[in-house]
């Protein structure tokens, strides 16, 4: 499962991934990648992400609430793929 964090700087999603990445470390680094948004000629436009992969299943509903508040905190979301 992966699990996409949602930011609109560049700054919150490297913190969070950061964040992430020491509750998490059975999960790795996540990686921070910049979507452009579909139709948007303006950079500023672009949102974060900041990718948690879970390949296992292992995140239980504590861990997604955690997620889901780191998100909250920076302004952010979670999304699943």
């Amino acid at each position: 499962m992966r699990h996409l964090l949602v930011f609109a700087g560049r700054d919150d999603a490297e913190e969070v991934a950061e964040t992430v990445g020491e509750e998490f470390p059975e999960l790795g680094t996540p990686t921070v990648v910049k979507e452009t948004l579909a139709g948007e000629d303006d950079a500023e436009d672009a949102q974060w992400l900041v990718v948690v992969e879970d390949p296992a299943g292992a995140l239980a509903a504590e861990d997604l609430a955690r997620l889901d508040a780191l998100a909250e905190e920076y302004d952010g979301w979670r999304e699943t793929e």
